[in-house]
This record gives structure tokens, sequence and C-alpha cells, in this order.
């Protein structure tokens, strides 16, 4: 008799208990889950349309009739996931947009929008965030059209540009990371490691990638250096300081969001009179008191670097920008040890840790408690590569790529 009521009553009960225990948005969150699954949106995760996906097997690549003579001005394309604000991968691929504009060549930035979202408004982003790039934008959807060169920057990227294969143009891979790392043993996973084979020529970020490009699919890259910018990252504070910084980016495995999460749980139990700051995402929510201040601006960025000892700076794949942006404004960073990360982070104030939360936190415990260098004594310690030897080597290979040796 009361069969229809009973499920409904004791889903309301469940309900009760969630908000009690985590509040009204822990509710909103499994509601959300539910509906995920139910809806099946697990598929948009895909980062490509099904057409779009390329195969290295039997690729067959136009080139163009003849090469341009060595100085002429080229036009290059470069095709891009629309960015949003404060983006690190877009701002590195926009830098070396800007210096082959500088050396007065003509840029197309391509968007591949899987979700066909609306052109003006990511152009408007792109102008707003990246004032220094001229470039054209253009949606890959509106067709893409013979150029100079094309420049793939993410796996996506490279299938769309390898799937469009009448295209009479030369193809260069601009590598920021190890793509395969970012996924389980699966589709994605093995469809990035295809683009390797694609026969583009690459370009990668740092030695590291070049390193296992080299090893496990026979290509020789160009290696564009990290740099630092310490126009904007430099030491403002020389002073004692308090405080520790977290990259927090639950959505990204690599940057290890539950292992510094819990890292800095036990260091506030041990050092509660140190404030703990967030940045990178504003929904963030964490088990112990810390300030999250969501996207911030390089600038704002630099500030709170200069307001604070050390920082946890994780990244299980390629190095990311933060441990030397840190660095560059006095403060010690600390992060998992990682033979990929070594491969481009050689600073000696910089902390290893093995990749547990309990030896993350005794290593920015040791920091704090006075066993590190003066501010001033690290900002010295950065390494003197701006990003101008990186654009310097982009641009360079670019214009081999189409020239000709």
């Amino acid at each position: 008799m009361s069969t229809g009521k009973l499920p409904s009553a004791g889903r309301a009960r469940d309900a009760w208990r969630v908000v009690q225990r985590d509040g009204t948005r822990g509710l909103a969150q499994r509601v959300a889950r539910v509906a995920y699954r139910r809806l099946g949106a697990a598929s948009l995760e895909f980062p490509l349309h099904l057409e779009d996906v390329a195969d290295s097997r039997g690729l067959s690549l136009a080139q163009p009739h003849r090469r341009p003579a060595p100085g002429t001005p080229l036009t290059i394309g470069w095709i891009c996931t629309p960015p949003g604000p404060g983006s690190g991968g877009h701002t590195t691929l926009f830098r070396m947009v800007e210096a082959a504009e500088a050396a007065g060549h003509t840029c197309v930035l391509y968007l591949y929008d899987r979700y066909g979202g609306d052109l003006a408004h990511h152009e408007q982003v792109i102008r707003e965030f990246w004032p220094g790039m001229r470039a054209e934008v253009r949606s890959v959807a509106d067709g893409m059209v013979d150029l100079d060169a094309y420049v793939a920057s993410a796996w996506s990227t490279a299938h769309v540009l390898a799937s469009r294969a009448d295209l009479r143009t030369r193809r260069l891979y601009f590598i920021q990371d190890y793509e395969p790392f970012f996924y389980p043993q699966g589709s994605e996973y093995h469809l990035a490691a295809d683009t390797y084979r694609f026969g583009f020529r690459a370009i990668t970020v740092g030695p590291m990638i070049a390193q296992i490009l080299r090893d496990e699919y026979h290509v020789e890259a160009a290696v564009a250096e990290f740099g630092v910018d310490t126009a904007v990252y430099r030491l403002t504070n020389p002073n004692p300081r308090r405080g520790v910084i977290f990259y927090s980016r639950p959505e990204v495995a690599r940057r290890g969001f539950e292992i510094g999460m819990l890292a800095l749980r036990e260091f506030h139990h041990r050092h509660p009179e140190h404030d703990i700051h967030l940045f990178g995402d504003p929904g963030v929510t964490v088990p112990f008191p810390a300030t999250n201040h969501g996207k911030v601006t390089p600038a704002r960025l630099a500030e709170l670097y200069n307001e604070c000892v050390a920082g946890i700076a994780i990244s299980f794949t390629n190095v990311s920008l933060v441990p030397d942006e840190l660095l560059a404004c006095g403060a010690i960073p600390v992060t998992c040890e990682s033979e990929y990360a070594r491969a481009s982070l050689d600073n000696p104030f910089v902390r290893w840790a093995a990749p547990t939360p309990y030896a993350l936190a005794e290593s920015l415990s040791d920091v704090v408690s006075g066993n590190a260098a003066p501010p001033s004594v690290v900002a010295g310690s950065i390494r003197d590569v701006r990003w101008d030897t990186a654009q310097r080597t982009t641009v360079r290979t670019i214009e081999d790529e189409v020239y000709g040796p």
C-alpha cells in the first residue's frame, strides 16, 4: 500500500542527512553527479568530434606546391581550444604567437570548440587577457584554408590538423606536456600517443618531453626552454614571511589536488599560526582554514607569492611554471619527487618530497621552521632564462620547416 511512498521518503531522509553533514552545496553536488551519470554526460569529456580523429596508420598529408623564399613573411595558423582567463598553457602558446608576429609573420588563431561556443565571446576573452597578440581569430568549424604552416598545440588539435589531410601546408606541433599521462590506459591515452607518429615537426617546452619522444617514438624535437617572466614574478618583499600557498585544481589530476589538500591539513595541525592561501579554482573548499583567491591575475599572484614562505607546487608530468615563479618571488617550492619534473627543475632551493601528504607537510614544516634561505637569496638563485629564448627557438623551427634547411 505504501510502495510508492517509501522510496521517496527514504530519499528525503538521505537528502536531509547529506544537508546536515555537508550542507546544501554537498547535496547539489550529489544531485549533479546523479544527473551526470543518467544523462550520459561523460561522453562530452572526449575532446573531439569523432570525424576529427585521425590515425597515423596510412596517414597521407598534402604538402605545399613550393617553398617560399627565405625571409618571405609567412602566414601561420595556430590551432588551440578556446582559452579561459589566466590559462597557463594558452599564455605560453600565445607568447610564441607574439614572437612570430614580432618576426614579421601573420598569425591566425583557429579555435577548436568541441561544444560550439560563441566565437565572438572567445575572441573577447583573448583580446582582454592577451592584448599583446594581434592574430585574427577564426573557428575551425568555419573551415581551414591552405597556409604556409599550421601549429597544433595539444593532442586534440593535432588530430584536427591531421584529419584535414588535404590542406597544403607545413605541419608543426607545439608540445607542452606528454599528454598520454593525463589519462588512464584507454582511448584518450592511446589517441594522444598516436599524435607523435603523425610526422609533424615537434617543438617541446623543456627537455623532458623531447627525451620521451626520442626514446619512445624516435622523434627528434626542438627544445624551447622554460622561461621565467621576471618582469612580473620578482622579489618585492625581502622581509621574513608567514603563510604558504597552493595551486588547487581538483579537475586536473596531474596537479595532485587531493595529496596537496591532505598535506595542508596536516601542516595546519602543526602550524596553525601560518595562513594558507589557495588559487586556481574558486569553487574549492577544504577542511581547514584557508583563503581561496580563485583565479588571479599574474600581478596579484606575484603579490601572494611575496607574502608566503613557501608553496606546494605539484605536477606529476612536465614541470609547471609555479616553482620558478615562486623562486623568483623568494618563496620555496615544495613538490613531489618526480623524474619528469626534475628534468627541467634543478634549483638547489626546491624541496623534493615523497608524493604523500605526510612527506609534503613535513617539508613545508621544515621550511617555515626557519630552515630555509632568506627570500633575497632564493630569488637570486633563479635561472636567467627568459621566454625570448623559447620564442626564438619556436620561430626559427617554424621558419626552417617552411623555408627548408
